[in-house]
């Protein structure tokens, strides 16, 4: 039975799409919206659910990061019933590492949010800089809970975001295409991009807030479910994905 948030539950994932052999890999499991506890179905209720969120797609998250647990996460998004993408910054820039990789979803809805975690040097000189890319169906609450947004999904706060500029924040490229991105109002000590692609929303939240200056360069986007590059590079857990923010 699944534990309840922040014990640790080993959930087990085939590594490969077309491997047989089956490992555990820990994860822990939250609520996506708020962070908090969740609980598993039962007899009465067929959906996991947060006390405060109510149903939710439970939020789990590896405990730790390599190209096996990757790899593993890739092939259990891959199962569900609509295909999410991993995004990942391909090639990643110098001295930045991959640190976290989540979903969200159970067997019963299948995926329907991935997050991947990635650290490096802060773009203006200021300390160690973190960000999380979130791809999520609508309603499932983990991308604007990350950017300290209000409500379950960008809804309005887009068009807000579009409406108050003559164009897009930031341009990059994902999946091969390029991809505008608006600024959306975060807290202070974050900086929040959103968009859309593949028919999903993509958020691109940074911590501290100058570190959103990355997404001003030329940035390129690779999902990983498709491919997982054996040069990626992986560093200490993000705290940001694991629970901070």
């Amino acid at each position: 039975m699944p534990s309840r948030s922040g014990v640790k539950n080993p959930i087990r994932l085939t590594p490969g799409a077309a491997g047989t052999h089956r490992s555990p890999v820990g994860v822990t499991v939250s609520c996506p919206r708020c962070g908090g506890s969740v609980r598993p179905p039962d007899l009465m209720n067929p959906d996991w659910r947060c006390d405060g969120c109510g149903p939710v797609a439970p939020l789990h998250v590896a405990e730790h990061i390599g190209p096996e647990i990757v790899e593993s996460v890739t092939a259990h998004t891959a199962n569900g019933h609509s295909r999410i993408p991993l995004w990942c910054p391909w090639p990643l820039l110098p001295g930045w590492t991959v640190t976290g990789v989540g979903w969200a979803g159970d067997e019963r809805t299948g995926v329907r949010a991935t997050a991947l975690a990635y650290s490096g040097p802060a773009p203006l000189g200021d300390g160690p800089a973190d960000i999380v890319l979130v791809a999520e169906e609508p309603g499932v609450g983990l991308g604007n809970r990350l950017a300290g947004l209000p409500g379950l999904d960008l809804g309005d706060l887009i068009g807000t975001a579009m409406a108050d500029c003559s164009g897009s924040h930031a341009k990059i490229k994902v999946g091969g295409h390029p991809t505008p991105l608006w600024s959306v109002k975060s807290p202070a000590d974050r900086s929040a991009y959103a968009g859309e692609a593949r028919g999903m929303w993509l958020y691109a939240v940074a911590w501290p807030a100058s570190a959103g200056y990355l997404f001003a360069e030329h940035v390129v986007l690779h999902d990983l479910s498709e491919w997982v590059p054996p040069e990626l590079v992986y560093g200490a857990p993000s705290p940001y994905l694991h629970g901070r923010a």
